[in-house]
């Protein structure tokens, strides 16, 4: 896996806004404007919004080729240093009949977004492109009462600097889920309670290290049996990454997607996988081990019960978040409990 690194971001540089899929800008402006102004505040850089930011829903759902040449644009345009999506959502797979991947490929750049860009990630992934999972502008920097310490010094480890990201820990400020309405501008304001992060190394002993390739569970099913799954050598020695089965999914369904990476042969590829703390309101020990249970279950009925595993990590539909890019070495060491980015992300 030999993706081409962008540039680093430096203060003063231009980043690109754009919606690629639901629009909720439009819905929650002044949840938007939260996430613009933390952005630009704690780390300097100029935004530039393209036209999609602030249409409606409808007019996004119904023209999937205006978000399309949203993302080109971005691209395209030189004094765009990165590119970041404002929310996730359902559908930003239906861009990719009008994504001209040879754009992506000549005009290299950060571009940065979790959940539903999972598609766009490997639209970058097909053009030859590092992107990066981490925070939407809605989701991640428009924190409620600022954003986190941990997600805030992570992007400038990664984003800004080339240097190597070393090693990634769990949040000392702890975790949170709590669910304050968007739709209530004076929640904006109000800290979300937190509660102790705690990774968990459940299975696996020794040292592994591969290339981190994965994303949102939801969205890489959708992708299977398309253009952009990515082909099975990729999965090579590889880092598995996976996050986002909501509570509301259930553990059956979350045990047959995993089960089919064992079928398709993704689970005997690969030297490790981390998890990122389910989404959906698990509010206690018991619900994150059920899913643990889960996880041990299935790949013992592919016999890769010595495979390394963390869950409940700091990354996707949880907060705070570090960012994770995509074909970067890491390395799980499982008997001293370390996690480890082995590179710079940037150049």
């Amino acid at each position: 896996m030999n993706l081409i690194k962008p540039r680093k971001l430096e203060k003063g540089d231009k980043v690109g806004i754009v919606t690629l899929s639901w629009g909720g800008p439009s819905i929650f402006p002044h949840r938007y404007q939260t996430g613009i102004k933390q952005l630009t505040e704690e780390f300097g850089v100029e935004v530039v919004e393209f036209r999609t930011v602030h249409m409606n829903n409808d007019d996004l759902y119904n023209h999937p080729e205006l978000r399309a040449k949203d993302l080109m644009d971005a691209f395209l345009d030189p004094e765009i240093k990165a590119i970041i999506c404002t929310i996730g959502g359902d559908d930003t797979i239906r861009l990719f009949p009008y994504i001209d991947l040879e754009v992506i490929k000549n005009n290299p750049k950060i571009f940065l977004g979790f959940s539903d860009p999972t598609a766009n990630h490997y639209m970058c992934y097909k053009a030859g492109l590092s992107s990066f999972y981490g925070p939407s502008i809605m989701a991640g920097f428009a924190e409620n009462g600022g954003m986190h310490n941990y997600t805030k010094d992570n992007i400038y480890k990664t984003l800004f600097s080339n240097e190597v990201i070393g090693e990634i820990s769990a949040s000392k400020e702890g975790w949170t889920n709590e669910m304050l309405s968007w739709s209530s501008p004076e929640n904006q304001n109000i800290k979300r309670k937190m509660q102790p992060s705690k990774w968990n190394y459940l299975q696996g002993e020794g040292v592994v290290e591969g290339n981190l390739i994965g994303g949102n569970m939801e969205i890489m099913e959708m992708m299977k049996g398309t253009e952009l799954f990515p082909p099975l050598e990729d999965f090579d020695n590889a880092i598995l990454f996976l996050e986002g089965c909501t509570k509301e999914i259930y553990y059956e369904i979350f045990s047959w997607w995993l089960r089919n990476y064992g079928m398709s042969g993704i689970l005997d590829r690969i030297n490790g996988i981390i998890f990122g703390r389910q989404e959906g309101g698990l509010t206690n020990q018991e619900e994150f081990e059920n899913f643990d249970k889960v996880i041990r279950k299935v790949l013992k009925e592919f016999n890769h019960e010595d495979l390394p595993v963390i869950t409940q990590m700091d990354f996707g539909h949880t907060y705070p978040i570090f960012t994770i890019p995509y074909g970067a070495k890491a390395r799980l060491n499982m008997d001293e409990e370390k996690f480890e980015i082995l590179e710079s992300a940037v150049i």
